[in-house]
């Protein structure tokens, strides 16, 4: 089960459904059930789906807002993803989130 710091924007966007890919440097964690970590707040969500590869090709115009829900366009996603990861070359992971079922 991955755990992920999360800054309060990108929690509070998360929490209320806004963001349902989370992006994450590094290769995809394993397990099903995706916690972020906000100060003291913690949310649980569920992995519907993961992407692996370079920014560029897993953040794209058709899912651009799911990624930056504050994005206007495209280049406005990549400049926000920028200020969190200096190096866009890396290798990326996309997580598909969905907030858990009653009972799960």
């Amino acid at each position: 089960m991955p755990v992920f710091r999360t800054k309060k924007e990108a929690f509070q966007w998360l929490m209320s459904g806004q963001k349902t890919i989370d992006i994450r440097k590094g290769k995809p964690f394993r397990g099903e059930t995706a916690v972020y970590i906000s100060g003291k707040k913690v949310l649980r969500l569920r992995i519907n789906k993961t992407e692996h590869g370079k920014l560029s090709e897993i953040v794209r115009e058709d899912n651009f807002q799911k990624v930056i829900p504050s994005a206007n366009t495209l280049d406005d996603a990549f400049a926000y993803l920028r200020r969190l990861y200096f190096n866009s070359g890396d290798s990326f992971t996309a997580y598909y989130v969905v907030a858990l079922t009653a009972g799960l």
